[in-house]
């Protein structure tokens, strides 16, 4: 886990009153105080929670923003709210030393905007933690009015997934307009990149969740599909929609594959389906970078996870700052913009993968501002 990065602390705690166990890991703050969400599983891990840190690191750096990487994670088997709420407290209170010079929280698996209110609240920081409710408001910085919260439920993420998928298709000579596109994964980030998307006029035929697939060949009905992201059904209940086998989904060919879902979807079973021009990463860690690696070698243009989805952190950054919603969402297009152009034009001048420069890219910041501060 160590090299010349970091990470620069590993924090375990436990609380033995009501068993509450956890793992903080400051990965590298030579940009700023450590960036990145809370996640509550049961299997979290050590490993897991630095190899997500360290991600953070390069996310943060690539998106230009005053960040460095960090990650939390909570062993959580599950409970009510009360108990749910009485970990949230106890490993805020546990951290709160590192809060927010070192460490600031958001958002992750099974953590949102109430349990960041509940950090918030533990640590009695306002900046210790972003994604809070947006009716949640503190008097900070010594001046009069509040500052409230810019929950990730505004989409931030998967606005910037929009973004990054009109960049790569006008990379391509694609008009975004007239592109095709397949969205796996219909959570938060699912549900705001079909919105953002349909907005840039894209034409969404197909969406995969946990329960089932859909497809259209005309694109799927607006109606049915808001009425799915209204009632919070699952695809399976969505009456209206023509439903396909979960393996059919990645056999449609679209010009934009979007996977929003969970870890290695893409994989050895379904790699050889997928006949897309253009894939965006808007989940973590959609794929191993062996497969990526096959599917760039056959003419797939890929946006890297931490390219891709830094919508969120970008997010987070303008609440840390204050900002409002509008202000928010101008820094999230012109960042992410930013970013996939760069990427892409120097992974096309190069002939490289974009994940292999946007790494690089990210390393060279981090590392100038290390040798900077150690010189």
């Amino acid at each position: 886990m160590k090299d010349t990065f970091g990470p620069e602390y590993i924090v375990k705690v436990y609380d033995p009153k009501i068993g509450m166990a956890g793992f903080l890991v400051i990965d590298n703050t030579v940009l700023g105080p450590g960036k990145g969400g809370i996640r509550m599983t049961p299997n979290v891990s050590e490993d897991e929670v630095f190899r997500l840190a360290r991600t953070m690191t390069w996310k943060n750096a690539l998106a230009g923003i005053p960040f460095g990487g960090a990650k939390a994670g909570i062993i959580w088997k599950g409970g009510d709210a009360k108990l749910k709420k009485a970990f949230v407290e106890s490993f805020a209170r546990a951290i709160r030393p590192f809060t927010p010079k070192k460490y600031i929280a958001g958002p992750d698996v099974n953590t949102g905007e109430q349990e960041m209110q509940w950090f918030t609240e533990a640590t009695g920081n306002w900046r210790s933690a972003t994604g809070k409710p947006a009716n949640f408001c503190m008097k900070i910085f010594g001046k009069p009015g509040e500052k409230c919260g810019i929950p990730h439920e505004f989409g931030s993420t998967g606005f910037g997934v929009a973004q990054a998928a009109s960049i790569a298709a006008g990379a391509i000579g694609l008009n975004i307009r007239k592109s095709k596109v397949a969205i796996h994964g219909f959570g938060n980030v699912g549900t705001f990149t079909y919105k953002y998307l349909r907005d840039l006029g894209a034409m969404v035929v197909a969406i995969a969740d946990s329960s089932g697939a859909i497809f259209s060949e005309r694109g799927l009905d607006h109606a049915e599909i808001q009425s799915v992201i209204r009632d919070k059904k699952l695809l399976k209940d969505c009456s209206g929609c023509k439903k396909i086998p979960s393996d059919e989904f990645w056999k449609i060919p679209v010009d934009i594959l979007i996977p929003a879902s969970v870890t290695d979807v893409i994989n050895d079973r379904n790699k050889r389906d997928i006949r897309v021009k253009i894939i965006v990463e808007a989940a973590n860690i959609p794929m191993k970078e062996k497969v990526e690696r096959e599917l760039f070698s056959r003419g797939i243009l890929i946006i890297p996870d931490f390219v891709a989805n830094a919508g969120g952190v970008i997010s987070s950054y303008a609440e840390y700052r204050g900002y409002n919603p509008k202000k928010m969402f101008d820094l999230v297009e012109r960042k992410i913009q930013s970013s996939t152009r760069l990427v892409l034009e120097r992974s096309m001048k190069l002939r490289k993968n974009p994940r292999e420069v946007a790494l690089a890219i990210a390393k060279e910041k981090v590392g100038t501002r290390m040798g900077a501060r150690n010189s």
